[in-house]
């Protein structure tokens, strides 16, 4: 297999230690997939629903970003009859409940707060690779635009 062909994992992160992070965690996972990052919601927004661009086969969302926080980037993504089906894992420091409540109510998948322990967040990467890009059988994505 080609490097191009491994699905796209898509990380919203404007923090480059976090970024770095999981980047670590994903490479000592031995995650092959091509990894995009946007470093704020308007890159992140531009990227999904560019029909340019292939769909990602997972993001990796924080919400506290530049520009256009992560619920609003939930919120556009989960509009787009596109991008309505695609694997939104919140992963963010928030513990606040409201984060937690408006994620899931605009669509996450699931909400997952970042670890501060390296070994800890490793973990939790590599469960996430795991079961989001190996286990889990994702919907059929749509390839173009239109209802």
């Amino acid at each position: 297999m080609r490097p191009n062909d491994h699905p796209v994992i898509l990380l919203v992160e404007d923090n480059r230690d976090d970024e770095l992070l999981t980047v670590r965690a994903l490479k000592a996972c031995h995650v092959k997939n091509q990894l995009v990052v946007a470093r704020d919601g308007v890159e992140a927004i531009d990227q999904l629903l560019d029909a340019t661009k292939p769909l990602p086969r997972l993001v990796l969302l924080d919400l506290k970003l530049p520009r256009v926080d992560g619920l609003e980037v939930l919120r556009r993504v989960r509009a787009e009859a596109r991008t309505r089906l695609v694997p939104v894992v919140v992963l963010t420091s928030s513990d606040e409940t409201s984060d937690i409540q408006r994620s899931y109510e605009l669509g996450a998948n699931s909400y997952i707060r970042k670890p501060v322990d390296f070994d800890q967040f490793a973990h939790a990467v590599r469960d996430l690779g795991l079961y989001w890009l190996l286990i889990n059988e994702p919907p059929p994505l749509r390839t173009g635009v239109g209802p």
